[in-house]
Order: structure tokens, then C-alpha cells, then sequence
């Protein structure tokens, strides 16, 4: 069974996303934790989410795929920012726990002209200053497209990251299609090869989720730009033997392609009928 879902706005509450997702068709989806561009949160109820844990449970849902704010930056040379990410991050893995078994996702982040070794170890600290061993949610790293000062465009530095971490079991990878593409990797021609070389390098037991997206651009353009599926560069026969890989069983896929709640349904229904 593959898990399919799509990102889902959090303003209507918990259980509305999930009864949300059941009528698209989807079992899993993902949301962001606060305003992604401005690193407000919406108020938790906890009955709202309580709803949605037994609706979770009564509809068979896979793992959720939460995802922190695109403000948040670990290894800005601003020490300012670098505090305001760190409270962020450390906000939402509280939250998190009230979900516990989830997953929350986020960018590593941009070196601001710092240098990715510097980057690579303020991600670490900032990761050891909040993960704990009795947490019930797993960190995972975006795989990203490598534009500008980006850190995570490579799965060498994704694995350095990890290296540097203390509660390594906590820390897992989310395969973003576009991104990994965008950074240069030929998932088109050379699929296998490029899941062995993640295998190397960070290991398929880190794999936790799928980004499930199509490009705009093509291979190492290093620009990070979401296409529908089968309207991009990676087009829709790749698209598909990714979905079926079996490096991808039982993760979720999420949607972060450019569409409308009916072009999500469309989607996702299209995912399920390769499975069929």
C-alpha cells in the first residue's frame, strides 16, 4: 500500500485537515507548523487534537509530515536569526509530541556566506540542543536543490549533518524529487544509481518520507521550482517508477505541486492507480 497525501492548510484546525485528506482520497498529508514565511503558529487546542489522533487511527492513516517554517535558519551568520530558529524549532518539536509518532520536516538551511562546514555544524548543535531520547517524533532533513548559500544539496552533507548529531536514531532524510533533481542527480535515467549512492553515502534506513514532486527546470539547475506530476522535466514514466521503487515502500508521499484542492484529488487518485 503506498501512503499519498498533500500538504494541507493547519487555519481550520487539526481534525479538519484530516477529514480534509479523507475526502481527497489520501491516507497521510503534511502542514506547516507555523506561517511559512512569517513563523507565526496557530493556538493548539488539545481536544482538536485529540480529534484528529482518533480519526488518524479510525481511518488507518500513515505517518504525517509536519514541516517547519522556511524562515527558520539554523546556520545564518546572523546570531539573531540563528536564536529565532533555534526557539522556533524548539516550539514545534513540543508540539510535535502531541502527535507523538510523526514526523517533522525541515531545510537545513543557507551558510549566508559563512561556509557550508560552518553551516553543517551549527545545524548539528542546533539539533543537539533539542533532541532528546524520549521524544517520540523524528527530525528529518530535506534533501534541497543547492541554490544560492544552501546547505543539504548533496547527501555528503546531509550525512555530515547527521554525523554530528547525538540522538542519531532520531534523524531521518525527506527525499524531495524536484529538489534532489534540481541538485543535479539523474532520477530520470539513472534512478538505481542514485538510490545506491544515497544507500552509501546516508543509508535507506534513513529514508522516512518522499517529497513527491515534479520539476521546472532541468537536471542541476539548482533553482527548486515544484512542477505537477508529469509536466515537468522529470515527466510522468520516472514519476511513477519512483512511486514503485521499492526503496519508497510504506513511506508517505506528500504533494507540493502547484495546484487546487481538485487537482490534489487528481493526483493523489493517480498515485493509487499505479498501485492498482
Amino acid at each position: 500500500m503506498i501512503l499519498i497525501g498533500c500538504h494541507l492548510s493547519v487555519t481550520d484546525g487539526y481534525a479538519a485537515m484530516g477529514k480534509t485528506m479523507s475526502r481527497f482520497g489520501g491516507n497521510t498529508f503534511a502542514w506547516f507548523t507555523r506561517n511559512p514565511r512569517g513563523g507565526k503558529t496557530k493556538p493548539v487546542i488539545p481536544e482538536d487534537i485529540e480529534a484528529l489522533r482518533a480519526h488518524l487511527k479510525k481511518e488507518g492513516f500513515g505517518p504525517l509530515v509536519a514541516h517547519g517554517s522556511y524562515t527558520m535558519n539554523l546556520c545564518s551568520a546572523n546570531a539573531d536569526t540563528r536564536a529565532n530558529g533555534l526557539d522556533m524549532l524548539t516550539q514545534d518539536l513540543e508540539r510535535m509530541e502531541l502527535l507523538p509518532d510523526n514526523l517533522y520536516n525541515f531545510h537545513p538551511g543557507f551558510h549566508t556566506g559563512q561556509g557550508t562546514e560552518t553551516g553543517i555544524r551549527q545545524i548539528a548543535e542546533a539539533l543537539n540542543r533539542v533532541l532528546r531520547q524520549d521524544m517520540r517524533t523524528t527530525i528529518l532533513l530535506e534533501t534541497m536543490a543547492g541554490k544560492g548559500s544552501e546547505v543539504g544539496g548533496t547527501f555528503e552533507e546531509l550525512r555530515e549533518i547527521i554525523d554530528r548529531v547525538d540522538c542519531r536514531d532520531k534523524i531521518g532524510v525527506c527525499f524531495d524529487t524536484c529538489h534532489t533533481w534540481d541538485a543535479g542527480y539523474d532520477l530520470v535515467n539513472h534512478l538505481d544509481g542514485v538510490l545506491q549512492h544515497f544507500d552509501d553515502v546516508v543509508g535507506l534506513s534513513r529514508l522516512k518520507a518522499v517529497h513527491f514532486n515534479d520539476s521546472k527546470n532541468e537536471r542541476g539547475s539548482h533553482k527548486d521550482r515544484h512542477e505537477k506530476l508529469g509536466q515537468g522535466y522529470l515527466g510522468v514514466d520516472a514519476m511513477k517508477r519512483i512511486a514503485l521503487h521499492p526503496a519508497f515502500a510504506g513511506l508517505p508521499f506528500i504533494l507540493e505541486t502547484p495546484n487546487d484542492d481538485e487537482g490534489y484529488i487528481a493526483e493523489i487518485h493517480t498515485v493509487l492507480d499505479w498501485m492498482a
